[in-house]
């Protein structure tokens, strides 16, 4: 399948989820495929309630991208903060990087700072757009769906460019021309915050960078886990009946 073939499938299946589950929203982090998404949500003109999540520990460029993305798309990305008084109570008491210091702790810190404010974000919503690709990572995202019911959030969620390959996206990119971070010109294949991100090495996962001080397994923010903290099928949910109404 050639990526013209995977622009129609990822565009017919925006419509269609649009269609059915109103209101949406598709939280970005500005990443590449974030931007490709973005870029085939306004090709189709959808309604959607873009927003992204600012930790307080976003690298220079990522607010770069945040502002070409309105002069090139007459957008305003809405921005999400964490909790002023969550932040002050977990740095006083940890420290300001006490997230390298033990995996409790950084999980913790992605708690206040990404995954309370999405529940914000998403509070209300019927379907929530992500640009998760299973090229990712091998360990913890080769396993998600294009479409499912997530009962964490409790909305349908949908992955547009789940098959897409890396290349494919940096070639609708060029093609294109969507805006991105100028870190990917650094060497940096995923990007997080600034703290936690690093460029990748050759022969490393695109996800190798973030938190590369812990182990590969289950490495994730919290955004796109259940309870158990795993990436999972929606056959695998809790909610088994809820996935059969896609």
């Amino acid at each position: 399948m050639d990526l013209a073939q995977k622009i129609d499938i990822s565009l017919t299946q925006l419509r269609d989820a649009n269609e059915t589950h109103q209101p949406s929203a598709f939280s970005t982090s500005l990443s590449a495929e974030d931007m490709v998404l973005l870029d085939l949500i306004e090709r189709s003109e959808l309604d959607v309630d873009v927003f992204t999540l600012d930790t307080g520990r976003l690298p220079y460029e990522t607010y770069e991208v945040i502002d070409l993305a309105r002069q090139k798309y007459n957008r305003g990305i809405r921005l999400l903060f964490p909790e002023s008084n969550d932040v002050e109570t977990f740095v006083n008491l940890h420290g300001v990087n006490s997230f390298y210091g033990s995996k409790d702790l950084r999980q913790m810190c992605c708690q206040i700072r990404k995954v309370k404010p999405l529940k914000r974000g998403l509070e209300g919503k019927q379907l929530w757009i992500t640009g998760l690709r299973s090229a990712q990572s091998v360990v913890t995202r080769s396993n998600i769906e294009a479409i499912s019911w997530d009962a964490t959030y409790g909305l349908y969620k949908l992955n547009p460019i789940l098959d897409w390959s890396t290349s494919e996206v940096f070639e609708y990119i060029e093609k294109y021309s969507v805006p991105i971070s100028g870190l990917y010109k650094q060497g940096y294949t995923s990007i997080g915050c600034a703290p936690c991100t690093r460029p990748t090495k050759s022969g490393e996962s695109e996800r190798s960078g973030r938190w590369w001080w812990e182990d590969l397994e289950n490495k994730e923010c919290g955004l796109h886990v259940d309870a158990q903290g795993r990436l999972v099928r929606s056959s695998e949910r809790d909610n088994g009946d809820e996935s059969n109404k896609l």
